[in-house]
């Protein structure tokens, strides 16, 4: 969703291709990519779904934990978006140093497919290269076609579709004056962009989902089988069209409506926050997660018939064009990109040959409005939260595990840290894995990184997990579970560095080094407690 900063390493321009594959952008020399048959490492457990929890193939419930990286391209104007910038090589075995263990992967049809049905080979090679490392070093990864606006090929902040599948009909794209978000909000070519893509309009003879069916089936088809992807991410943050900006339209009266109406909205305080403050952003401290739903509320009906009406047949094609290519991996559902806003996510699991699909994986996304603000230190753990009970209320609804596919940000300083660790800490509440949002060069220098993400956490269980957690103020770590068979399959903790003590049911256990620990069990209840220097 938000812009990173860019770690300049390989160059793909999405130049015309020549027999279905692009040559190098002027100065741009990739190493070559090794091929993914041709690697030999270790065999990475294949995940499924078992009702809401992930399991690897020794019958072990997995909690992922990793970051987004997410190559949206770098717009140069009056020239085609230039790729592959993004990736840090060394970033998979750093991150598992760090106990993470996923990626999720942003590529875009633009640098896929510049032009109808030629496909960008180079750049292919170049994600197929990334896959390798992530195998290496024991990180999975699910491949998120990302958008923000459906395109970028006329705009500075967008990104996603090629210009020859952008159909805005008379509108043009215009320059961003006040936020990035803005031509969500009421620019005409973005929401035409939107329709013809939901309502399948034609380029060249074929509908524009088509083609773009047509493209993820050939990536599918390339990646399905490699050890590190578990899966694909088939739209980022789908977005409505024009009745996308009547929402806008209809929280915003509805926001003025319950700020006038609404007695527990301190007018006093409010006007204060808004004339006497050095920061005006401190006057949605008086919002609460009850005065947030009251607002987004106004928009639950369009997004619910655009939910049912068009997001859960592009599901159904996707899913179905998936299957169609004998890949079981699983299938990602995302929540609309007003429902990163706490408006209900409606869509069912798909539906293949009257039956539904059961290898699914719901991925929301949310944030607080500070985020990426020097005002993210004010962000509110009540919003966000409320916004998470939200998404919680759909995971039980659709019966699936949960990914959280994008949350966090990024600003200067560290008084959002604690924001940063509510949200982990509710994650753990869930049991939700999670890809944080986002990777930037040098990114793996930050506290936040070394100091916030990396805790200890369950990594695999021989059993069903009932709760975990880490308190930091007394730097205790708790796991409780139930095993139910004999496995030769060990839990793995990630400990971010030497305990004082640890013990299982009771007896102490030694743990010599920072990293995995691992530990065999019977069946039976266990509980791991492990205090940190």
């Amino acid at each position: 969703m938000r812009n990173p900063r860019n770690a300049m390493k390989r160059k793909f321009s999405a130049a015309l291709p020549r027999r279905r594959s692009l040559r190098r952008s002027a100065g741009s020399m990739p190493q070559k990519q090794r091929n993914s048959a041709e690697t030999k490492e270790a065999k990475m457990d294949k995940l499924t779904v078992k009702g809401t929890r992930i399991v690897d193939s020794h019958g072990r419930e997995r909690i992922l934990t990793g970051l987004n990286v997410c190559d949206k391209g770098r717009y140069i104007e009056g020239q085609r978006r230039v790729y592959g910038e993004q990736w840090t090589k060394g970033l998979a075995a750093d991150m598992k140093a760090h106990g993470m263990d996923l990626v999720r992967l942003g590529i875009t049809w633009d640098a896929i497919e510049p032009e109808p049905g030629e496909y960008n080979e180079e750049y292919l090679d170049f994600i197929g290269g990334i896959l390798d490392e992530c195998k290496e070093s024991g990180v999975y990864v699910f491949l998120d076609m990302h958008q923000d606006l459906f395109s970028g090929t006329e705009l500075l902040c967008g990104d996603g579709a090629p210009k020859w599948a952008t159909l805005t009909g008379r509108y043009k794209y215009q320059p961003t004056k006040i936020v990035w978000a803005e031509g969500y909000f009421w620019g005409k070519a973005v929401h035409s962009a939107f329709d013809s893509f939901w309502n399948n309009i034609k380029v060249k003879g074929k509908g524009v989902q088509v083609w773009f069916e047509e493209m993820w089936t050939h990536v599918i088809e390339k990646f399905g089988d490699h050890p590190a992807v578990i899966g694909f991410d088939f739209f980022n943050e789908p977005f409505p069209g024009k009745s996308g900006g009547k929402v806008f339209r209809e929280i915003i009266g509805r926001l003025v409506s319950t700020t006038v109406l609404d007695k527990t909205i301190s007018k006093k305080k409010l006007i204060e926050l808004a004339t006497k403050s050095d920061d005006p952003a401190r006057v949605l401290d008086l919002y609460t997660g009850k005065h947030l739903r009251k607002i987004t509320s106004a928009g639950d009906d369009i997004i619910k018939t655009f939910d049912t009406k068009k997001y859960f047949p592009f599901i159904n094609r996707m899913a179905r064009a998936t299957r169609k290519c004998g890949n079981e991996k699983f299938v990602f559902l995302e929540n609309s990109y007003y429902s990163n806003l706490g408006i209900p996510y409606s869509c069912p699991r798909p539906i293949l040959s009257g039956r539904t699909d059961n290898n699914v994986i719901f991925s929301p996304h949310a944030y607080d409005f500070m985020v990426d603000t020097p005002s993210y230190k004010y962000a509110s753990n009540d919003r966000v939260g409320s916004i998470f009970a939200e998404h919680r209320r759909s995971q039980q609804r659709l019966g699936v595990p949960v990914i959280v596919g994008e949350w966090g940000g990024f600003t200067e300083g560290d008084e959002w840290f604690p924001h940063i660790e509510f949200l982990l800490d509710l994650f753990d509440s869930y049991k939700w894995s999670n890809t944080y949002w986002c990777y930037f060069g040098g990114f793996t220098d930050t506290e936040v990184y070394k100091k916030v993400l990396t805790r200890p956490h369950p990594v695999a269980v021989t059993g069903e997990i009932e709760s975990y957690g880490y308190d930091r103020e007394n730097k205790e770590f708790h796991l409780s579970f139930v095993q139910l068979e004999e496995t030769k399959a060990k839990t793995e903790i990630f400990v971010p560095s030497v305990p004082k003590y640890a013990e299982l049911d009771g007896e102490e256990v030694a743990i010599k080094r920072k990293g995995l620990f691992r530990i065999s069990t019977a069946p039976g209840e266990h509980k791991i407690k492990i205090i940190f220097k």
